[in-house]
């Protein structure tokens, strides 16, 4: 199973919808997808239109008792699609992970235990702490939504510094499958800018495929569905159509196929 991390220390950078819409394209050309929710909001829960009365397992139970992704799973909506939801529960695994064994490591010894689904997203909280590094320490890569503002490329810098540590430590293989532009606005000088920015220094790394300021991606996870299927047509689905399939293309070749 191919698993990508999508992590930004900074809130409010398009995470957890770019986590929900790639999941949903991802489950539409065929792939076999599960989608963890490791943020104590549980806003890719909610957003995905699963209620908090059918979240009777979630990445907590995963996390800090060991329980299989097969009883934490929970089907989606969408076809092919399938979610471990997250709980208010999961606020305080940081604290209880601390004194767990191999507490960078509980994520991953679950995920490698699941022989259902061919690729997996996790959607981190906006922090760097236990929960994010359990996530860089499963994952085979890493996918960083960055919003189009100043203070976003210092965060951005943070952040590459932890994928060092992590690569050092816990994961030697994590890579960096790719930055992603978000809430553009090209009537914005200082998007411009940035964006610039951001290329001129990472240079391949940075999608082609930016994400639009768009009130269709702000409207679609209060009617528990992704933007994809809120509305197809919307400038945010079609970007978010048009990345999945320039991530496909990052994917080595042998594990293409689903």
């Amino acid at each position: 199973m191919i698993t990508i991390a999508i992590a930004n220390q900074k809130g409010g950078v398009g995470k957890t919808t770019t986590a929900i819409n790639i999941a949903t394209a991802l489950a539409a050309t065929g792939w076999k997808v599960l989608l963890v929710d490791l943020d104590p909001q549980g806003n890719a829960s909610t957003g995905i239109g699963l209620n908090a009365a059918d979240r009777e397992r979630s990445s907590y139970d995963m996390l800090i008792d060991g329980v299989g992704v097969a009883e934490c799973a929970v089907p989606t909506r969408i076809p092919g699609l399938d979610i471990i939801p997250a709980t208010v529960d999961l606020s305080g695994a940081e604290v209880e992970l601390v004194s767990v064994d191999d507490r960078t490591g509980r994520l991953r010894a679950a995920l490698h235990r699941d022989t259902t689904h061919e690729i997996c997203l996790i959607d981190c909280p906006p922090s760097l702490g236990l929960l994010t590094l359990n996530a860089m320490a499963a994952a085979d890569s890493l996918m960083v939504p960055l919003q189009c503002e100043f203070f976003a490329l210092e965060g951005l810098s943070q952040l590459l510094q932890t994928v060092e540590r992590v690569q050092e430590r816990f994961n030697p293989d994590l890579g960096i499958l790719g930055i992603v532009l978000t809430m553009y606005d090209r009537r914005n000088r200082l998007t411009d800018q940035v964006a610039d920015d951001v290329r001129s220094c990472l240079r391949d790394l940075v999608f082609e495929s930016v994400i639009p300021r768009n009130v269709r991606l702000s409207e679609a996870p209060s009617h528990g569905l992704p933007a994809l299927i809120y509305d197809h047509a919307c400038s945010g689905s079609q970007a978010y159509m048009k990345l999945a399939r320039e991530l496909i293309g990052r994917l080595p070749e042998r594990r293409k196929a689903a």
